[in-house]
């Protein structure tokens, strides 16, 4: 079975990093550096179906189909990730913990099975990589001056 893990650190403490990962009007602004996903119908609510809407491609509708398997604020969030035209149920796992200096956030997307999945988690791993490095950090740089979350 395959997976993509990523790890960041962000000088930012948790509340902030959870905020920018799961406001739906800042995610589209991290995920542009990806497909530019938008979340239609998202909350950190248990059981909460969404979708995630990007830009189509060639053999991609742009949507994938979500249900929220488990919440607790501000370190965990897990969700299953199915694309619209069907096929396997993966699930994804934000997991962010206080460090030295701010955040540890840890990505986990599992569930990949064949060689289609092998290569579906290299496709994707690539692009949340970038996502997490390039299009987070000035969102969470422009949300933690502007905003005043209190650390939980």
């Amino acid at each position: 079975m395959s997976k993509i893990h990523i790890v960041r650190e962000y000088p930012y403490p948790p509340a902030i990093v959870w905020r920018a990962l799961t406001d739906p009007q800042l995610i589209p602004r991290w995920t542009s550096t990806g497909a530019g996903a938008r979340p239609e119908g998202f909350s950190t609510n248990f059981g909460t179906k969404f979708r995630f809407v990007a830009k189509p491609m060639p053999g991609w509708s742009g949507i994938v189909n979500c249900v929220v398997l488990e919440v607790q604020e501000p370190r965990l969030l897990r969700y299953s990730w199915q694309d619209a035209g069907g096929g396997e149920i993966t699930e994804v796992t934000y997991h962010l913990e206080a460090c030295a200096g701010g955040t540890r956030f840890t990505y986990d997307h599992t569930g990949f099975t064949g060689i289609g999945g092998f290569l579906m988690a290299q496709l994707l791993g690539r692009v949340r990589r970038k996502m997490l490095s390039v299009g987070l950090p000035p969102v969470l740089k422009e949300f933690a001056t502007s905003e005043s979350v209190p650390d939980r």
